[in-house]
């Protein structure tokens, strides 16, 4: 198993068995919030932009045979739960023609938990490319209801027995400092902001009715390929078992601690509300020894797969936007990138046991 399918299959257990007792139940329909980790397509609805390669192929082969804007060769973590809880897979929530009573997809690559205005009074408004925060999803939502509810009282019926993923958010927040080059210590005074606007958007989906919702942390950063090829740091900086930047999976890790007390607070707050914290223990994959483990080093190839693998560092700007290998594929790939593509049976992309 790769290690994108074996992380992909951690998180998703840790997303749906957060709660047994939530997995086992038939919901109705799901509400998906997020970044690129779970953008179903909203980024490319109004056009493809040149510069977006997840737009096209390889991107979306493996599984639907065509691009569909998301940030994988396959499905999301979001499509196996709603796979796995007996629903369609989730419509970006901007496609035309779409029904979206069993839910919808709001989420969009670089998406950020704060509003772009808070960036921007930082300086940092030229590191946020795109306008869709938690809080702005939230809104989308908000307009769609008269699409799919003919009442208030129907939208609140339908979201009590619906599911509702908020995030991962974050992840962008820190970006955008960390591709600026600010200072760690400045960075982390982001954290209280970040989780905070979390919390208000969780608050938010609570007030329009949701009493299920899970809520995931963010992964741990220094183990991102684009941080290990622009931040170099001395040996002793780097995990001596994952290879990773200690002190920016520090950073990860302070905001998944805050990101939990939050959830406590909110628990308390409201009693009749189940809100599970998934905490996506990556850093156990990329540790992991043995068959399939992965340990990430500064000074060697982050990626190979057969013959095409990365030549050269990655810049901040291609993070969610170009393939490793600059869009060139090899004569044996491009033929298959060419050729008609059709959805591959099952057992060529094995389900995960849940």
């Amino acid at each position: 198993m790769t290690m994108r399918r074996r992380l992909s299959a951690c998180v998703l257990l840790l997303l749906v068995l957060a709660g047994q007792q939530a997995a086992a139940k038939k919901y109705a329909a799901i509400f998906n919030f997020g970044d690129s980790l779970v953008d179903a397509g909203n980024l490319v609805v109004d056009g493809i932009p040149e510069y977006l390669a997840t737009a096209k192929l390889p991107y979306g082969m493996t599984y639907f045979g065509y691009p569909t804007g998301r940030c994988s060769d396959g499905r999301l973590v979001v499509d196996f739960i709603a796979q796995e809880l007996g629903l369609p897979l989730l419509p970006p929530s901007k496609a035309r023609n779409a029904t979206f009573h069993h839910g919808a997809n709001f989420a969009i690559t670089g998406a950020t938990a704060l509003d772009t205005s808070y960036f921007v009074a930082k300086g940092l408004g030229k590191t946020v490319w795109n306008s869709g925060s938690l809080h702005t999803q939230i809104k989308w939502l908000q307009e769609m209801k008269p699409k799919i509810c003919s009442s208030p009282e129907e939208c609140r019926g339908l979201f009590r027995r619906s599911l509702f993923i908020v995030g991962e958010f974050g992840g962008n927040d820190y970006n955008s400092p960390l591709f600026a080059f600010r200072p760690l210590e400045e960075v982390h005074e982001f954290v209280g902001d970040v989780v905070n606007s979390i919390g208000e958007g969780i608050e938010k989906l609570i007030a329009e009715g949701a009493v299920e919702l899970v809520v995931p942390g963010v992964l741990p950063i220094g183990c991102f390929p684009v941080y290990l090829s622009i931040f170099r740091k001395q040996p002793e900086m780097y995990g001596g078992k994952s290879g990773c930047i200690k002190d920016l999976n520090t950073l990860s890790w302070v905001h998944n601690v805050a990101l939990q007390r939050k959830i406590v607070e909110l628990r308390k707050k409201h009693a009749d509300v189940r809100i599970m914290d998934a905490k996506a223990e990556a850093e156990g994959v990329l540790r992991g020894g043995g068959r399939g483990g992965v340990q990430l080093q500064p000074d060697v190839q982050v990626r190979r797969a057969r013959r095409v693998r990365v030549r050269r560092p990655l810049q901040p700007l291609e993070l969610g936007r170009h393939p490793p290998h600059g869009g060139v594929l090899r004569p044996h790939r491009q033929g298959l990138a060419l050729r008609a593509l059709r959805r591959p049976a099952h057992r060529r992309q094995p389900e995960p046991r849940v």
